[in-house]
């Protein structure tokens, strides 16, 4: 079954952590410096927050897949909805290794569907754009192209990425 996944910039991430430990009823489950996560079931939630010098608010809506099929599968919606489709293979981010498919809705809120297949143990990968700039991993979906296979996680503009 996928799970709804939510990422939030938060100015004060300690505050924010302990207020969302109470609201949720438990503690993180990735727990670093920079970001939280809390793998909830009821409801079934990847609730994500990262201070790492975004402005506070949502940074991205997404699903999370739990097989490649699944994510094949949402990959084929998002077609079906119309928008630009940018695919992440292999990407580093948010302390986990993921493959990523990136769209934008109407309103231009940025949508993640990914399959993790594994941890990491830096938020992002070695050399992206985004671990130098202080991003977040949600690209820009107008500016940024698909991945080309180098397995490091590309957040930002074409020319510096892809």
């Amino acid at each position: 079954m996928n799970r709804f996944h939510v990422h939030l910039n938060v100015a004060d991430l300690a505050a924010s952590v302990r207020f969302y430990a109470e609201l949720f009823g438990a503690q993180p489950t990735v727990l670093k410096d920079d970001y939280a996560k809390w793998m909830l079931e009821d409801p079934r939630v990847n609730f994500a927050i990262s201070n790492t010098g975004r402005a506070p608010g949502i940074d991205h809506l997404g699903i999370q897949a739990d097989s490649g099929e699944a994510l094949a599968a949402l990959g084929t919606r998002l077609d079906a909805a119309g928008g630009t489709v940018v695919p992440e293979e292999a990407t580093i981010c948010c302390y986990a290794q993921s493959d990523k498919l990136w769209t934008s809705d109407p309103q231009g809120t940025r949508w993640e569907t990914f399959h993790t297949t594994g941890e990491a143990t830096q938020y992002h990968a070695a050399g992206a754009p985004c671990a130098t700039d202080g991003a977040s991993c949600s690209p820009d979906i107008a500016s940024v192209g698909p991945k080309v296979g180098d397995g490091a996680a590309c957040c930002g503009p074409k020319s510096a990425c892809c």
